[in-house]
């Protein structure tokens, strides 16, 4: 319940907060477990309590394309709330780091959207937010592999907070739709223009 009292938008609902405790189900996760696979139905929504999730779209089995990521203190909208039709998402929800998530079922979850203005609200606004992510992404879409890498190392480093990634060339190929023969290549590039500095399973920006 600790956790729950610490997301700002819940705070001014002890109510809420009561209820979200008593009716979800928090489970843990480790980094790179997959949470939500394509085409699959799930009956409830997450609310992150520690942890990142990424959401990425899937070419085949060796490429994605990362959409963004779920924080502490956050939902994720899209690739949950189509379950309430009965429409499966075709998106693939993973832990980037260890997680703890709060899943609440999705009748409970449009219930509280009557209830409690300050869910609408957090639904909403999360909406919004994760919208923009997506803009983002269509915008570096169309830019070259190089911007893009930098685009991605960036957002990986703001999220968490931290300019040591661990990540390997392999899983950044993965997540930008290309090959590590290129990646290898750019990161290489970057780390004589001075940019970033690469260590085994490791990516330090500068």
């Amino acid at each position: 319940m600790e956790n729950l009292q610490q997301i700002p938008a819940f705070k001014s609902s002890p109510e809420l907060i009561k209820k979200l405790y008593e009716n979800s189900i928090k489970k843990s996760y480790k980094a790179g477990s997959v949470i939500l696979k394509e085409n699959a139905y799930t009956l409830s929504i997450p609310v992150v309590t520690k942890g990142i999730l990424k959401i990425v779209r899937r070419e085949n089995e060796d490429k994605a394309i990362l959409l963004y990521y779920v924080k502490k203190g956050e939902t994720c909208i899209l690739p949950f709330w189509g379950s309430i039709y009965n429409i499966t998402s075709s998106l693939r929800v993973e832990a980037e780091e260890d997680s703890e998530i709060y899943f609440l079922p999705i009748q409970k979850a449009r219930l509280f959207i009557k209830e409690h203005p300050q869910w609408l609200d957090y639904i909403l606004l999360l909406f919004i937010k994760h919208y923009e992510d997506l803009i983002n992404v269509v915008d570096y879409a169309y830019k070259k592999t190089d911007e893009r890498l930098l685009y991605l190392l960036k957002n990986k480093a703001e999220v968490t907070r931290s300019r040591v990634i661990p990540i390997t060339h392999k899983q950044l190929a993965y997540e930008l739709l290309t090959s590590r023969v290129v990646i290898s290549r750019l990161l290489k590039q970057l780390e004589e223009k001075g940019v970033l500095k690469l260590n085994r399973n490791q990516i330090t920006l500068i």
